[in-house]
């Protein structure tokens, strides 16, 4: 087949992610070889039916018709496709997991994980996306809500843990992923425990 009739069916991928999506060449290896790949996604981009953010990064953007322009990509997305394409786990740290847990409404200038992979980071546009290598014991075996929410409570520090913080927490959380954070969060530092086993508390 040639490049252009793999066009169809990587387009047809694109729009099956939605709108808002972000994505890499790695993400269409079962479509076609990389440089065909590379090269379908360089058309799309100069046909602005996606738009490349840095290098290697695609987005579907989204039209906003109230606003009247494009909806910025999100740099959690970012991070997720940049993880994906080198196989590393993440999980959101300090500041960036304060925010996605929605514990806080400031939005990180510096977007900050913590992995398994190698120390990296990237620019898009006026934030920073970074990645910081961190022992298996901080990620592995956990599900990306337990971990989430442990990292959110370390950024806090155990003095800030307050009524409010447990109950905002309880409230993210569904009945199954609160038997998951008990479960998996046992090995965690005590007093962190000590406060999942509050959240818990709250929940049931």
């Amino acid at each position: 087949m040639t490049r252009d009739m793999y066009m169809p069916l990587i387009r047809e991928k694109i729009t099956s992610y939605g709108y808002g999506s972000i994505f890499m060449p790695s993400d269409f290896k079962d479509i076609a070889n990389r440089e065909t790949v590379k090269k379908s996604l360089q058309r799309f981009n100069e046909e602005k039916f996606i738009k490349r953010i840095m290098r290697g990064v695609y987005h579907y953007p989204e039209y906003n018709e109230f606003l009247g322009e494009y909806v910025e990509p999100s740099p959690h997305e970012v991070a997720k496709a940049i993880a994906r394409n080198y196989g590393w786990t993440i999980v959101p740290f300090g500041d960036t997991a304060l925010n996605l847990l929605g514990l806080s409404s400031q939005v990180p200038a510096v977007w900050t994980y913590v992995s398994d992979g190698a120390y990296k980071e990237y620019d898009l546009d006026k934030i920073s996306i970074k990645f910081k290598r961190t022992t298996n014991k901080e990620i592995s075996g956990l599900s990306y809500k337990t971990a989430l929410i442990i990292q959110a409570i370390k950024a806090l520090g155990k003095a800030n843990i307050d009524e409010q913080v447990i109950k905002s927490i309880s409230r993210k959380i569904s009945y199954s992923e609160m038997e998951e954070m008990i479960s998996e969060g046992k090995y965690s530092t005590s007093w962190v425990y000590e406060v999942l086993k509050k959240i818990a508390k709250e929940k049931s």
